[in-house]
């Protein structure tokens, strides 16, 4: 390596999540609205440059709790984003991780320095993002359906466990497909995906539902 070579110079590392939450049955990701520049007034995935003096994963996490206020999250790198001119700055090759969160629970920054609005998203209605960020988004949408039929991604969507019929709605709402309710139950008990609790839960005012938590999963299986 010479360290002299003028190409070594002026490059960083641009860390981004994709977080994706399901609000009533619909998908959403997690956006903010960029208050600098470049791309001022653009939304954009929550992130940032990482410091020379960090390690990636404390950099993406410090990035969270700085832009939207999240702290405790299970992030996993999905992609690497390397044009030459993704950034109008400098060279910045973008990490990119996919994270999933509950809605109800997290407690999200209204605004911060660097971002006037913090919002979930629908899927659907996602805008031209700052960056090549609609590109990021369109890879972690695909690796948020891979992810959620070979590993247990979806445990952090419930804290608090899920009964069948919540869990069923929600591959339904990731996947865009029509998942047959009674095969959906048998695979997810007999691939040992997920538990009883041996408690019951009132779901949308019916009869009580039995409640299920993930079951800690050590290597990936598909459900379809």
């Amino acid at each position: 390596m010479e360290i002299n070579n003028p190409k070594y110079k002026n490059i960083g590392i641009h860390l981004a999540a994709t977080i994706f939450t399901v609000d009533r049955g619909v998908t959403k990701v997690l956006l903010i609205k960029r208050n600098n520049e470049p791309f001022k007034g653009y939304w954009a995935l929550p992130g940032g440059a990482m410091y020379n003096d960090e390690r990636i994963m404390d950099g993406i996490l410090r990035e969270l709790k700085e832009k939207v206020g999240i702290e405790n999250i299970d992030l996993k790198l999905y992609g690497v984003f390397d044009q030459i001119d993704r950034s109008p700055l400098k060279r910045m090759i973008a990490l990119t991780y996919i994270g999933v969160l509950d809605i109800e629970t997290v407690e999200l920054l209204k605004e911060t320095p660097k971002a006037s609005e913090i919002s979930w998203v629908e899927l659907d209605k996602v805008p031209e993002l700052a960056y090549d960020f609609n590109e990021i988004l369109a890879q972690g949408i695909e690796e948020l359906k891979e992810q959620i039929v070979k590993t247990d991604l979806l445990k952090s969507l419930f804290p608090n466990g899920f009964t069948l019929p919540e869990l069923h709605n929600v591959y339904t709402s990731i996947l865009g497909i029509d998942v047959d309710r009674r095969n959906f139950r048998k695979k997810m008990i007999n691939l040992d995906l997920i538990k009883d609790t041996n408690k019951t839960i009132v779901y949308k005012g019916k009869k009580p539902a039995k409640l299920y938590v993930f079951n800690d999963i050590k290597e990936q299986r598909s459900i379809f």
